[in-house]
């Protein structure tokens, strides 16, 4: 047996490495010794030599390079014994547990994850200079926060079968707070002004909640964008923002912040050209160019207008349109013209629609909702528009509709639908409360998806004190193939004003009706139904007398036969928190021929939404109202009347209690009714981000009468009040405040200031 001893200098990076080999031999055989985890066929795979090659000191060395390079080993040693090559290993420890102790800013999965896209993971190898440099990371991502004076400590403990356990341990410190915030170079607008364009803030008495005084590199970056973007729509083009400099206190508490900007001159638009092959006559491109000849410069209005003219071209078929702003900057002027030059590209069509993600859901349910269809020409407003239709039906979490183009097809594209389908069946219990109704209860049981098909049915109820009622619908949304909606409603309610002194009457209802909805336009809607109502009606010793009178000539048990014709329009970007478009309804409700009632209601509601700004929406609301009977019912029967005042008319009233009044001091309702109201929409103070809430400073005025009661009128019915509200779209459900004065206010008018709902009721 012979051994002999090799330079260990093999390479500078192989510490403590020592090579045994001997004369170039053939080898015999390959032994592994060391290993605790590693499979023997790992190592062999990395080994640059085999049984039968010959083994030689550069091969030592190659073989102890490829195994340091594996990662897997602190050490490597290769000796060679009597024609057998020996490779003996020091494995590194794996990391068999992960623990982190202290955070709060961020989850543990997430810095888990930083931590992983480091290297460094429970599973994994241990490196002690991987975990350095994911502490660093850490850190980084602490610091993007505020969180300067984070400390991160870790430890690691040995464990059995060379295994380890990592436990890091933080204190995040306090968030870095803004102290000042200083933009220097500004001659144009004063420091408030520009500081009302930035979230960043120095503390107000809204921050305990925003947190906008806690330094944020995110929020800083969008902050400047805004600065550049407040500068450039005022026209100012070639304003700069030369630097910034963050400092931080000693004690790492608090920020300072300096911008320094160059302000430059203000221009105006000097000309407007259109080049390139328009595709579209020229004239009908000009109506869509926002940026006005000889008006102060407004890069917003410069980016409107290449949208839009993307979009119309778009809208014709030309998919990859593109359309650039040239300017023309004549400095002495201080003028600058725009060239908008337009290049259509390829006429495109659509070649297939592909849908993915609806496991549930048919794909027949949702073809019927698209508008542009397979081998048609591509038009992005039919794109945008079978987008928004997918999400009204309400059955995704996510909607995306992207449209690639066909490899080797330029004059083609596939529109393809991811889909996230989410669960549409529920089964609910709540608890609401509208004031002056008091304590609602309400549950309810729906499925809008019915087996994927799309159709929908609901059984719910609710308990309140004015209202109770239980219900079951069924809704086909195609019951034909162009649309026509089938739907039946079974019911029983239960409404008895009395219960807060409105007036002294109770009736208790019960009625089937079908229903039937046909498209007009893509926005347009008419509604029919046809149904049957059995209504009992009850009425006390202390009721009106016409009451009375009411159910001595015509009793208090009536079958009505019910007819509805309605008609809807709904162009809102949104029914949620909507800035444009408007909302437009009119419909008749019916007692017909064959009944023991007869009576008509006529209803009519216009609500238009303006945008100021990006944030101040302008809303205008206007209803009408008129009922009377017809026929064997000469007299609309009372308990047909109309009602306003409070949420949802006229705030700063009691609820229902605008209008005649009985000798007894209770409200009868009316058989007209007018309101109007205007309501600027904003974002709560301080929370300009935030989605969830939104305020509201509103005007509201109304009126209800009744022509056959003596002394009413429209002008004597009429109200008029003025306040502030806020609605907020809590977890709980929507919940609305408002605080109103009333500006009209007659003897005996019931004021309520300050009024409420909560929760959602079925």
């Amino acid at each position: 047996m012979k051994l002999k001893l090799v330079a260990a200098a093999v390479l500078g990076m192989f510490s403590a490495s020592v090579v045994w080999a001997a004369e170039p031999f053939v080898i015999k055989d390959i032994r592994v010794e060391g290993l605790q985890r590693t499979e023997p066929g790992t190592v062999f795979n990395y080994l640059p030599v085999k049984v039968g090659d010959t083994f030689s000191d550069e091969k030592a060395r190659e073989s102890i390079k490829s195994l340091f390079a594996t990662g897997f080993f602190n050490d490597v040693r290769v000796e060679s014994r009597e024609g057998v090559v020996i490779v003996a290993v020091e494995e590194r420890p794996v990391i068999t547990q992960l623990t982190i102790n202290g955070a709060k800013e961020f989850s543990k999965d997430q810095l888990k994850k930083a931590l992983k896209d480091n290297g460094f993971a429970e599973s994994l190898i241990f490196d002690q200079a991987l975990l350095d440099g994911a502490l660093q990371e850490l850190k980084r991502q602490y610091y993007s926060r505020g969180k300067y004076s984070v400390d991160i400590t870790s430890h690691v403990t040995k464990l059995e079968r060379n295994r380890v356990a990592v436990t890091l341990d933080i204190n995040e410190g306090v968030t870095a707070q803004i102290k000042t915030i200083q933009i220097v170079g500004a001659k144009a607008f004063t420091q408030d002004d520009l500081l009302d364009q930035m979230s960043l803030t120095t503390g107000g008495w809204l921050t305990w909640l925003t947190k906008d005084n806690q330094y944020s590199k995110q929020k800083l970056t969008g902050d400047l964008e805004k600065l550049k973007a407040f500068y450039q729509n005022q026209g100012y083009l070639e304003f700069n923002i030369d630097s910034t400099q963050v400092s931080i206190s000693a004690d790492k508490e608090q920020m300072f912040l300096t911008i320094n900007i160059n302000e430059g001159k203000k221009f105006t638009v000097s000309d407007i050209k259109l080049a390139g092959d328009l595709k579209v006559p020229e004239a009908d491109l000009r109506k869509l160019i926002t940026l006005k000849q000889g008006e102060v410069f407004n890069n917003e209005k410069v980016t409107e207008t290449v949208k839009a003219l993307s979009d119309r071209l778009g809208n014709e078929g030309y998919a990859f349109a593109n359309v650039n702003a040239l300017p023309e900057i004549n400095r002495d002027k201080q003028q600058v013209g725009f060239t908008f030059f337009v290049d259509p590209g390829r006429k495109t069509y659509v070649r297939r629609v592909n849908i993915a993600g609806n496991t549930k859901t048919r794909d027949e349910v949702i073809r019927r909702e698209l508008r542009q269809l397979e081998g048609s020409v591509y038009g992005a407003d039919k794109v945008k528009r079978s987008k928004e239709r997918i999400e009204l039906l309400g059955y995704f979490e996510d909607v995306n509709v992207e449209t690639p183009a066909v490899p080797d097809a330029p004059d083609q594209v596939d529109m393809n639908i991811s889909l996230k389908e989410r669960p549409t069946g529920s089964i609910s219990a709540g608890v609401g409360f509208v004031q002056g109704e008091g304590i609602q209860l309400s549950a309810s049981i729906s499925q809008s998806n019915i087996f994927g098909s799309g159709k929908y049915m609901a059984l719910g109820m609710s308990n309140g004190k004015v209202n109770k009622n239980i219900s079951l619908s069924f809704t086909d949304p195609y019951f034909t193939t162009d649309g026509v909606s089938l739907g039946y409603d079974l019911y029983h309610r239960v409404y008895n004003p009395d219960a807060t002194s409105t007036s002294a009457y109770k009736t208790s209802t019960d009625g089937a009706a079908v229903r039937f909805g046909v498209p007009v336009t893509e926005y347009d809607r008419v509604n029919f139904s046809l149904g049957v109502e059995k209504t009992h009606l009850t009425t006390y010793s202390t009721s009106p007398q016409r009451y009375i009178d009411y159910v001595n000539e015509h009793g208090n048990k009536y079958t009505t036969l019910l007819g509805t014709v309605s008609w809807g329009r709904d162009t809102r970007d949104s029914s949620l928190w909507p800035t444009r478009g408007a909302l437009i309804k009119a419909g008749v409700d019916l007692g017909l021929p064959g009944g023991d009632i007869q009576f008509y209601r006529l209803t009519h509601q216009q609500q238009w939404f303006f945008p100021l700004s990006k944030t101040y929406t302008l809303m205008l609301n206007g209803e009408v109202g008129y009922a009377n009977g017809y026929g064997k019912t000469s007299t609309l029967p009372f308990f047909q009347n109309f009602y306003i005042g409070g949420i949802g008319s006229v705030r700063g009233y009691d609820t229902n209690s605008i209008g005649p009044k009985d000798t007894n001091g209770d409200y009868m309702g009316g058989t007209r009714k007018v309101v109007a109201n205007a309501e600027i929409l904003f974002p709560f103070p301080g929370m300009k981000d935030n989605k969830s809430i939104r305020t509201s400073v509103f005007f509201d005025a109304g009126s209800l009468w009744d022509d056959k009661v003596q002394g009413s009128s429209i002008s004597d019915g009429m109200r008029y009040s003025a306040g502030l509200a806020v609605t907020w779209l809590s977890p709980l459900g929507p919940m609305k405040f408002s605080y109103a004065s009333p500006l009209k206010k007659k003897e005996g008018d019931k004021e309520q200031r300050f009024q409420f709902q909560l929760g959602t009721v079925f």
